[in-house]
C-alpha cells in the first residue's frame, strides 16, 4: 500500500479494532500527528495515565505562579499516550497557542512539548483546549500501513469535541459512531461478539 502525501494520516485520528490484540491499544483513540514515507507518530486521548492529575505534575515539575488559577478549568487527568517515551510530556492544543517550538498538525491543532508552554499554562496563557499527554505511539517506515491492511486500526476525522471535551471512556464509542458504525457489531478474534 503506497501513500500519497494527500493520504497520509497527519490530523486523523486511529480507532483501535477489538481485534489488535495489543492490551496497551485497547479500544485507544490515538491523533496522528505526524505521518509521511519515514514512519508516523500519535499520541492516544483517551487512556488516563493512573494515578496523575495535571495539576500535581505542574507541582512536582516546579511549574507554579503567583496568580491563583481555577485548576478545574484544566483537564484534570494526565493520559498515557503511548509505550514511546512515557517520560516525555506534550500538549496537544488547539492552534491560537503558538511556541517557538510548537508543531502545527494543521490549522486547528498543535503539539508543544516544552516546559514553557506548561508555565503559560500556569500564568493563565495557555491554549484554550489542550490535553496533557505522556508517552506517544511510534510507527516505523511502511508499519502503519501494514496494520491498516490488517485492519488493526480505522481511520475517522477528529473534531474538538471528541478531542477536548468527551468523556475518555466514551471517545472511541463516539469516534466508531461518526463512521457510522453501531460499536456493539465490531467484534474481535473471538468472535464474542462484544466491543
Amino acid at each position: 500500500m503506497s501513500l500519497k502525501n494527500e493520504n497520509y494520516l497527519t490530523g486523523k485520528l486511529l480507532l483501535a479494532m477489538p481485534s489488535i490484540g495489543d492490551p496497551r491499544f485497547d479500544h485507544a483513540v490515538i491523533y496522528i500527528c505526524a505521518h509521511d514515507d519515514k514512519g508516523a507518530m500519535g499520541l492516544a486521548i483517551n487512556q488516563e495515565a493512573p494515578g496523575l492529575q495535571f495539576d500535581k505534575v505542574l507541582e512536582q515539575l516546579g511549574v507554579v505562579s503567583d496568580i491563583e488559577l481555577d485548576y478545574k478549568t484544566f483537564p484534570s487527568s494526565v493520559l498515557n499516550g503511548g509505550p514511546v517515551d512515557p517520560g516525555r510530556g506534550f500538549l496537544l492544543h488547539t492552534s491560537e497557542f503558538n511556541q517557538n517550538e510548537t508543531i502545527r498538525v494543521n490549522d486547528h491543532i498543535g503539539v508543544t512539548g516544552t516546559i514553557e508552554a506548561l508555565r503559560d499554562i500556569a500564568l493563565g496563557n495557555g491554549p484554550e483546549q489542550f490535553l496533557f499527554i505522556l508517552g506517544y505511539a511510534g510507527w516505523s517506515a511502511g508499519q502503519l500501513e501494514d496494520e491498516l491492511r490488517q485492519n488493526v486500526w480505522l481511520v475517522c476525522e477528529p473534531n474538538d469535541e471528541i478531542i477536548f471535551t468527551t468523556d475518555m471512556q466514551e471517545k472511541w464509542k463516539n469516534s466508531i459512531s461518526t463512521l457510522g458504525f453501531d460499536p456493539s457489531m465490531l467484534v474481535g478474534n473471538t468472535g464474542s461478539g462484544s466491543a
